[in-house]
């Protein structure tokens, strides 16, 4: 009766015997990498902590973010590294399994994505602490050049200086990672308009209230305004490329520009009113 259906048992056994040991052997494959990369992870651990690295890196802004995040940087980079061997790994076992048909092909794709996903990852946090020690050495020199009273105006070229390297950044391990499309570049020029806008507005209007007391009362005022101007900017960049939602933001940005200017009439009356006092006076 087996026979009639043409099932050659024989056959069968010795296929799955096969499949059986490329399954193991795949699993060791699999197994190797992950000892060795913890290994490696460990490794490159240790030497972060004994250059002294992390320790420079933590008195940075960027290394306090991460601190107050819960992160330790020579942990996640190891931990990073380790999950790249054994990527590798995963990518060798199932190129040693050749999984046919549909399914394979679909694994085959997850298999030479996932050593992007880990590398754009590992890009991102070196590029990171590259970033974050550079902008930190040149913060020092700036501010040993510029004269006390401008102090604050290397701080922001500084700050301005780190949101543009973290762009550069963002933007090259985003391409690695293949996340690429219309929207990803305007958000990446918008943010960074952004926030360029709230440290430029932030140190101007300080400099200006320090040098300038009488205004004091406006100050509020005026970084709402910048914040704001800097904040639409940034809107128009990101949707650019979606013209129906780019005329909503033009429209919606005359709409509080023209709000803007009225709030600022009577500040401008009451300050005008007070300095032709002081004049008099």
């Amino acid at each position: 009766m087996l026979l009639q259906f043409g099932i050659d048992w024989g056959q069968l056994l010795r296929d799955i015997i096969a499949y059986g040991i490329q399954g193991i052997i795949a699993i060791i494959i699999i197994l190797v990498a992950w000892a060795i990369g913890s290994v490696i992870g460990r490794a490159v651990n240790r030497l972060i902590e004994r250059t002294g690295l992390e320790k420079a890196f933590d008195r940075t802004d960027v290394g306090k973010a991460f601190r107050a995040a819960g992160i330790d940087l020579s942990n996640l980079i190891g931990m990073l590294i380790t999950a790249f061997v054994v990527v590798i790994g995963i990518v060798v076992a199932l190129g040693y399994l050749r999984i046919g048909g549909e399914a394979g092909v679909l694994v085959a794709q997850v298999a030479e994505y996932l050593p992007r996903l880990i590398g754009g990852i590992i890009l991102l946090t070196a590029g990171l602490i590259l970033v974050a020690l550079l902008t930190d050495y040149i913060g020092k020199l700036l501010t040993g050049l510029f004269p006390k009273q401008f102090v604050e105006i290397g701080e922001m070229l500084r700050n301005l200086l780190l949101i543009g390297l973290i762009a550069l950044i963002v933007s090259i391990a985003l391409d690695l990672m293949l996340f690429t499309g219309p929207l990803v570049y305007p958000l990446i020029l918008g943010t960074v308009i952004i926030g360029a806008g709230i440290f430029i507005g932030h140190t101007v209007v300080r400099n200006i209230i320090e040098d300038h007391p009488e205004f004091a009362s406006a100050a509020p005022y005026a970084k709402f305004l910048v914040y704001l101007i800097f904040l639409m900017v940034g809107l128009g960049a990101i949707f650019a490329n979606f013209p129906q939602a780019a005329h909503v933001i033009q429209n919606v940005a005359w709409g509080i520009a023209i709000a803007a200017a009225l709030l600022l009439v009577p500040v401008i009356y009451t300050l005008a009113k007070k300095m032709a006092g002081e004049t008099k006076g």
